[in-house]
């Protein structure tokens, strides 16, 4: 209790070498203050009357703190910080995050022999995620309660509610500590609330291996898979959760229709350990591309894939060719203030194998008969859906300058993004319209072409992620995508 202030009585920092008991206090820390917010909150709705004094409560934090510069194996992509110091992080919903805590700690641990420190933060937990908690529980707008909740309660603080750290412009502490992990718990909290919103499922669902589509037609075709594996004992796979937090682990359950779509709804193959695949189909453009993956990157997916559908450029294509993107050309200006458009966004090669692989493995087709149907190249995104009805002459010349194969709206949003939050990206599009060329998406075009491709492109995306699930993790988090000074945790 600090003076004018009422907070709940918390254990002091400690010590830990055991990654598992070091987690365990962050969620006996985070709980704590949870419902400790939560508690004075809904009494002072119930009785509609202003708390005396203000009421907080701290997120809890996990420190390390070096000596030495002897070098740490570096083979790994995460585990090691960049120099001597003391690093920390905020978090939040560390039962979420368990499996993921524990992971990254533990390296550490082992990394320096070292313990690590667990205790409150001083960053205020802010009223809005305490309660998000419990879906019965909403915050009123303001002037709706019968006080100023900002006078009582704390709430979301752009300061602490960025992307500073990731995109590499993080203002050094006055005290001197660096950051420990990509991003700060109020920017988790802020994107964890975000995806139940956008994709109305809660973000506990999501699976490690993230496949994007531009297509409602993928999702029938990812539900019927999912029930094939549901039917499957030895698949491995353990329910399927579709809009709604709808959950089935039965092949014949029912889904009842959902009463209202989400923006961007999102589908999920479970599997123990997260290890299973989500569909998120974000539709057509680059904001909710951006949208998207902004959100999903807090949960540290192992890597996502774009399987969406696109113009092919070159007269030698035919529609229901595959395009597999080993470069982009990035013209969807929505993350050009996050990364410039100068910054290059590399292929990673374990993504683009997975992906080859399993193109052969689906068609049957290998070397250079795979040339028939697919080929590798530079695919252009674009902001504009329309951009054959203007004056064609710079577009067109731009994309032959770049040697692009391939056009579409999203896949250089999600590349780049994957880029900037350090997770694993690929991209394989399936030719639906060669506009250049006369071939245009027209309804009954359209409807043959979905029938027939839309199984198996899907099915290739799943081939190549389950690839990726039986990969080391020291194999699949590329150092290509860390920086010079980067973050201990992945």
């Amino acid at each position: 209790m600090h003076e004018g202030v009422l907070t709940p009585d918390v254990p002091p920092t400690e010590s830990f070498t055991d990654a598992d008991a070091a987690v365990d206090r962050l969620i006996a820390l985070y709980d704590g203050a949870a419902s400790f917010l939560q508690e004075h909150f809904m009494t002072a709705m119930l009785t509609a009357t202003r708390p005396e004094g203000r009421i907080r409560a701290f997120y809890p934090e996990v420190r390390i703190t070096t000596t030495s510069f002897a070098k740490i194996d570096s083979r790994l992509s995460f585990g090691h910080v960049a120099a001597p110091g003391t690093h920390a992080a905020t978090i939040t919903r560390p039962d979420l995050f368990r499996n993921y805590l524990v992971q990254q700690i533990g390296q550490l641990i082992r990394n320096y022999d070292t313990h690590v420190e667990v205790g409150p933060s001083d960053t205020p937990m802010p009223v809005h995620f305490a309660v998000a908690r419990d879906p019965s529980v909403t915050v009123p707008h303001e002037g709706a309660a019968a006080f100023t909740l900002r006078d009582v309660f704390d709430v979301p603080d752009l300061t602490t509610t960025n992307d500073d750290i990731v995109n590499g412009t993080n203002v050094p502490r006055a005290d001197g500590v660096e950051p420990l992990a990509p991003f700060t718990a109020q920017r988790v909290d802020y994107s964890l609330a975000r995806l139940s919103h956008y994709t109305a499922t809660d973000p506990e669902h999501f699976q490690n291996h993230v496949l994007f589509t531009n297509y409602q037609f993928y999702v029938s075709e990812f539900e019927a898979f999912a029930r094939q594996m549901l039917a499957d004992p030895d698949s491995g796979y353990t329910s399927f959760v579709t809009t709604g937090n709808v959950e089935i682990t039965g092949p014949e359950a029912p889904i009842p229709p959902a009463t209202k779509m989400p923006q961007m709804p999102s589908y999920h193959l479970k599997r123990e350990g997260a290890q299973g695949i989500t569909l998120v189909n974000i539709g057509v453009g680059p904001s909710n591309a951006k949208t998207a993956t902004d959100h999903i990157a807090v949960l540290r997916p192992h890597a996502w894939i774009m399987v969406g559908h696109c113009a092919g450029l070159r007269n030698s294509q035919t529609l229901g060719d595959f395009v597999l993107a080993h470069a982009y050309l990035r013209e969807d200006k929505v993350l050009d203030d996050d990364l410039p458009v100068w910054v290059p966004i590399p292929a990673l090669a374990e993504i683009q194998v997975a992906l080859e692989e399993a193109v052969e493995a689906e068609t049957q087709l290998e070397g250079y008969d795979l040339k028939r149907i697919m080929r590798t190249g530079t695919v252009a995104s674009l902001d504009n859906r329309n951009w054959e009805l203007r004056d064609q002459r710079g577009p067109v010349q731009r994309l032959s300058q770049s040697r692009a194969v391939a056009l579409d709206m999203e896949s250089a949003t999600i590349a780049a993004n994957g880029f900037r939050f350090r997770v694993p990206y690929g991209t394989l599009l399936c030719v639906s319209d060669k506009p250049l060329h006369g071939e245009l998406k027209l309804p009954g075009m359209a409807s043959d072409f979905y029938k027939t491709q839309v199984s198996r492109h899907l099915m290739i995306g799943i081939r190549a992620m389950e690839s990726l699930r039986d990969m080391p993790l020291e194999r699949l988090h590329s150092r290509k995508l860390r920086s010079f000074e980067e973050t201990a945790f992945l």
